[in-house]
């Protein structure tokens, strides 16, 4: 953020009546007859559009392991052999675990 060095600067005293004056505005607006709302009680009443996903079904693709692919045996999930970091078959772990 750029500093514009020609306009006047505020002395502390100023600053401090700033800062009484909002601690007053925060106060007053702390004893506002304003009612906390409960958010749990929000949320349950919430309702996102498109939200019942009951009937829905997935259709997904699965390809199996390739073979130039692994599975690592800390985070189970398939990588290429470019990331086999040590070990092999049942303990292979990828570069990312080590």
């Amino acid at each position: 953020m750029a500093t514009d060095y020609d306009t006047p600067r505020k002395t502390d005293e100023e600053l401090n009546e700033e800062s009484i004056e909002e601690l007053k505005a925060r106060r007053a607006d702390a004893q506002s007859g304003q009612v906390d709302i409960d958010e749990a009680e929000l949320a349950e009443t919430l309702e996102l559009p498109g939200a019942d996903l009951s009937g829905e079904e997935l259709t997904v693709r699965v390809v199996p392991k390739q073979a130039d692919e692994f599975t690592c045996s800390r985070c189970f999930l398939v990588h290429h052999r470019s990331q086999l970091a040590r070990g092999e078959g049942a303990t292979a772990i990828c570069s990312e675990c080590i």
